[in-house]
């Protein structure tokens, strides 16, 4: 180990740091006894650029596959190509409505107190997307979110416009290793809307995309190849539909398909600010998805409550062995 997993060794001894070693250890010992990691990513995670040490981990093959919101999916390539052009609003708290509304006039759109540009990160990359939605389209292929993204990273389409160090980008790794990826809600994004709006005009069928439904079979499939042995992880960064649609999949299995062979998710973590709360699925603790058919009894458990942009790195380095 080195300086940083040192130091958390060191100093982090209770409540929530205490919670981040142990995750950290058990999604270790998790890898170590053979089993495979999801990580899910909620939130806006790509904007605070966790791909600088995501890309790292999936490199390493410390994670088999990703479940994102449509958003983490496109902003980490956004970041990728547009990065000199963001702007950062270190007094985001304090803006009036009309300083967010000068923001939209420059085509700034904010995410908490970073800024993305939308000529330089959005029409930059739909014109390229649209390239391979399109020529899907007229061929009558369909493939999935993830799929198309991967088609127009890998064809070279973007380099010229690179602004970071391509081994920071998350998608690029991912692409590079055709790291399985499932995208719950992708309508629910900017290129989502946008490719709902060429379907609007006509120009290219909604079938040329792969559905949600898809998503889950695709994810079912690739659950019951990989869940042998020590089994499949789950490692949730955020709540929302990125977490809740894959954990998902093991009781549909189990109780729709009545796959009685199908095995729980064999770890779980879970980092949330979220209050903890039987009414919210994002604040929910780890015992609440017992009673869904989610999670064994003796699943290894974790939460820690604190902000996932700087708990994950954190985690990362620590598995990393930095």
């Amino acid at each position: 180990m080195t300086a940083i997993s040192n130091f958390i060794d060191k100093y982090f001894l209770h409540f929530n740091a205490a919670s981040l070693v142990d995750a950290a250890n058990g999604y270790n010992t998790h890898l170590e006894e053979g089993g495979k990691m999801m990580v899910t990513l909620a939130g806006a995670m790509s904007t605070a650029e966790l791909g600088k040490i995501l890309a790292e981990m999936i490199r390493q093959d410390k994670i088999a596959i990703i479940s994102c919101t449509g958003a983490n999916l496109e902003e980490d390539i956004m970041n990728l190509v547009a990065h000199s052009h963001y702007k950062r609003v270190p007094n985001y708290r304090d803006l009036t409505p009309q300083e967010e509304w000068d923001l939209l006039e420059k085509g700034l759109n904010r995410v908490t107190d970073t800024c993305i540009p939308e000529e330089e990160a959005f029409r930059r990359i739909q014109s390229r997307i649209h390239k391979q939605w399109k020529q899907a389209d007229d061929q009558g292929a369909r493939y999935f979110p993830h799929e198309y993204m991967y088609k127009m990273l890998l064809s070279g389409d973007l380099e010229e416009f690179y602004e970071i160090d391509p081994k920071d980008s998350w998608m690029l790794a991912a692409a590079e290793k055709n790291l399985p990826i499932v995208v719950p809600g992708w309508e629910d994004s900017t290129m989502g809307n946008i490719f709902a709006s060429y379907c609007i005009k006509g120009e290219l069928k909604t079938s040329t995309m792969k559905s949600g439904i898809e998503y889950m079979m695709y994810l079912s499939d690739w659950y019951r190849e990989n869940s042998g042995g020590k089994g499949v992880g789950f490692f949730q960064i955020g709540g929302g539909i990125a977490g809740d649609f894959p954990i998902c999949v093991v009781p549909m299995m189990y109780q729709d398909l009545e796959w009685t062979d199908v095995p729980f998710w064999s770890y779980f973590c879970q980092i949330s600010d979220s209050t903890t709360s039987y009414g919210s699925y994002s604040g929910a603790v780890p015992n609440e998805k017992i009673t869904w058919g989610k999670l064994d009894i003796d699943t290894p458990k974790y939460i820690i409550e604190s902000d996932a942009t700087i708990v994950a790195p954190l985690i990362f380095a620590k598995i990393l062995g930095w």
